[in-house]
């Protein structure tokens, strides 16, 4: 859904100018004929839905100015570009001082607009992002830095507010990559444990002979390797929260451990003499079916109704294809910001891609591949060729892959495999003939004229193939070649290969 623009002017004639001209940039509006209805509009429950505002200045009653006094008083207000017919510069500074991002001048041209408006919402996507990380990392990260629009979503940040008012045991459920540990910061962030140590372990990921020793701390000498004490995160989360992610995973003897910190909140230490008092909020996640584990015997019954007090089921992204408009803009200024490259954004078509494909990795997946998009983008719009895997994989849309390409021109190859000694070796690749015309899969080694081929341009060659076999999947490709992503992505610039993947 395009970004909705409330337009603020007391002249019919220039209002109605600047509504058409933004409908062509792209974007919805919103109109409204003097300040005291912008504001109405802004607190009303659409003005939720408003991204951005373009504000005159001079209007009779209550101001352009007087709206800028009063927005910066109000959390989670739009961007706003003012806009006058006096084009002092005093009048500049003073609008910007109140918090206006961007100034420009009667009759502004549509040019001009696009780039104002286009600057503006990027300057409020990274002050948001700004703001999230602080909140993130100070532990009181809330529902309002969550990026949330569809009703599915309101859902769960509702129930989350509400479970924020109490300690209840939260058990939070849903795919891979929805967004669990973001609900459980949300949900400190809500509550009065905001500020205080929020602890996460993931219980798949911990090796089955140490997980007391972790969650519960241990005694120095208590066992073979433990040579200093320690607290264990139960006592780490004191007074704050603790989040258990994929705590189905959780070996049955930590199981009977956990039931007893929850009921009585104190933890046995390994080799401790005494329990420990310890104050914590639990929340925890899972991916897994509970219900099955239970009737498996894979998990406690008692412990899973002492988890699941207050369940909040988290729906994958596929079932909140809304969020998707939010969430891939987002995506795209950040990383554009983060590896200093000029895109404006993602084109119509595109747009009609994301939403459509299935999501099996939900939002991480979306995230991640928008990052790849940005990164080998050629382009100020991201369009469908710039997303080749996910055009595969849905029906109407198609996208031009990598494909192995053959030698350039102004190379001439040795005809056959490359040969040390008396021993041949065929590197299984581009396919290349021999002076006995049989063909072999080979990367020529030698030029007609008898020299060795530089290692990079063989490396180039390398790449090729691999993105061309891979389908342009740069994990499996970097996990083939034997690299890591970043190393991947640093010698296709080099090789000036980005541009085979658009």
């Amino acid at each position: 859904m395009a970004k909705r623009i409330l337009v603020v002017d007391d002249d019919p004639t220039q209002r109605r100018i600047l509504e058409e001209t933004i409908k062509r940039l792209g974007y919805q509006t919103v109109t409204a004929s003097d300040g005291a209805e912008a504001l109405s509009k802004l607190e009303q429950s659409e003005g939720s839905q408003i991204s951005l505002v373009l504000l005159d200045l001079v209007m009779p009653g209550v101001g352009g100015q007087e709206v800028l006094d009063h927005l910066r008083k109000c959390p989670n207000t739009p961007p706003v570009i003012v806009q006058t017919a006096n084009c002092s510069i005093d009048t500049a500074i003073n609008a910007m001082r109140s918090g206006a991002v961007d100034f420009v001048i009667k009759p502004v041209s549509s040019e001009r607009l696009d780039v104002s408006i286009k600057n503006a919402l990027k300057i409020d996507i990274l002050q948001d992002e700004i703001a999230r990380i602080k909140h993130k990392t100070t532990g009181q990260m809330t529902f309002d830095d969550m990026i949330i629009r569809g009703e599915e979503m309101n859902r769960v940040a509702t129930l989350g507010k509400k479970a924020a008012g109490s300690n209840i045991p939260v058990l939070i459920e849903g795919e891979s990559g929805v967004g669990k540990e973001l609900i459980a910061r949300a949900i400190q962030g809500e509550s009065d444990r905001a500020g205080a140590p929020f602890i996460t372990v993931n219980c798949g990921a911990i090796p089955e002979n140490l997980v007391e020793s972790i969650l519960f701390g241990h005694e120095k000498g208590s066992f073979t390797g433990a040579i200093d004490k320690r607290k264990g995160k139960f006592l780490e989360a004191d007074g704050g929260t603790l989040f258990l992610d994929e705590v189905g995973e959780l070996p049955l003897d930590a199981q009977v451990k956990l039931l007893r910190a929850l009921q009585e909140g104190e933890v046995d230490p390994v080799g401790g003499k005494k329990t420990v008092k310890v104050d914590f909020r639990l929340i925890a996640a899972t991916n897994r079916d509970m219900i099955e584990l239970v009737k498996e015997g894979k998990f406690r019954e008692d412990l899973y109704y002492r988890l699941n007090v207050f369940p909040i089921m988290v729906p994958p992204l596929r079932d909140r294809t809304s969020d998707i408009n939010e969430l891939a803009p987002y995506f795209v200024t950040r990383f554009a910001t983060e590896e200093g490259k000029k895109i404006d954004g993602i084109d119509a078509d595109a747009q009609r891609l994301l939403k459509a494909y299935n999501w099996p990795g939900n939002v991480r997946q979306l995230e991640n591949t928008i990052f790849r998009a940005v990164v080998l983008a050629e382009s100020s719009m991201l369009t469908i060729a710039d997303f080749p895997q996910i055009a595969a994989h849905v029906d109407g849309f198609d996208a031009i892959v990598p494909e192995a390409p053959a030698p350039a021109a102004d190379q001439s190859f040795h005809e056959g495999p490359a040969i040390i000694g008396n021993e041949t070796t065929v590197p299984h690749t581009i396919e290349v003939s021999t002076s006995m015309d049989a063909n072999v899969l080979g990367i020529p080694a030698m030029t007609n004229g008898g020299e060795i081929r530089p290692l990079d341009a063989i490396e180039a060659d390398m790449i090729r193939l691999a993105l061309g076999k891979y389908r342009g999947h740069m994990t499996e490709v970097a996990k083939r070649l034997g690299i890591g992503r970043s190393t991947l992505y640093r010698k296709m610039r080099e090789f000036g290969l980005e541009a085979r993947l658009n």
